[in-house]
């Protein structure tokens, strides 16, 4: 189960981070290309699994291939693909997706119009998926959960992670360079 859309989820979390760009996120086939994600592990201090485990993480020491959702500044849903091994405390923050399918759900479920502005950032997509705590823990192999692999090589930026206030300097923010989708710009090489 944890070989997903070509993707071996027992690794670590900086190696899967940059193999889901490209790849299309489906809930309930609502959803669209991965642009942009973010790397945590239990060993970085930015991470919610530093400390060990607690409730609210629980799932990020789960088996890998899972869904670990949190709520941040108890307003958005966020969610983040567990990796490495049970035990561990490993995930990729998704930051934002390119919007392909169910559009007109994730306009109604956002209140916005600009596909630009639907998935640009964790609380964006979590609301335009439809993400809430109840997805915490499911596995990404089965419904609602759907991941495509991604078709080719894209060209893949990578730069400090954002809106943390440890290890800033950790280049664990992968993205599609040039898309319109990110949540915000990569410094040009």
């Amino acid at each position: 189960m944890p070989h997903l859309a070509h993707i071996d989820f027992h690794a670590p979390s900086a190696e899967v981070g940059p193999l889901l760009i490209g790849v299309t996120l489906l809930v309930d086939g609502v959803g669209g290309r991965i642009v942009e994600a973010e790397a945590y592990d239990r060993e970085d201090p930015a991470s919610h699994s530093f400390s060990g485990p607690t409730p609210r993480n629980a799932s990020m020491f789960g088996e890998p291939g899972r869904a670990y959702v949190y709520r941040s500044y108890g307003i958005h849903w966020c969610l983040n693909l567990v990796c490495r091994e049970s035990g561990h405390g490993a995930g990729v923050l998704i930051r934002a997706l390119e919007p392909t399918h169910g559009l007109d759900i994730m306009r109604a479920r956002r209140g916005v119009d600009d596909p630009r502005l639907l998935c640009s950032g964790p609380g964006r997509v979590g609301q335009a998926l439809g993400i809430d705590r109840s997805f915490d823990g499911m596995r990404l192999d089965r419904p609602p959960f759907e991941l495509v692999a991604r078709e080719g090589e894209p060209d893949i930026a990578t730069g400090p992670r954002i809106g943390i206030s440890k290890a800033l300097d950790v280049p664990w923010r992968f993205g599609m360079a040039g898309s319109r989708f990110l949540s915000k710009p990569f410094p040009r090489r």
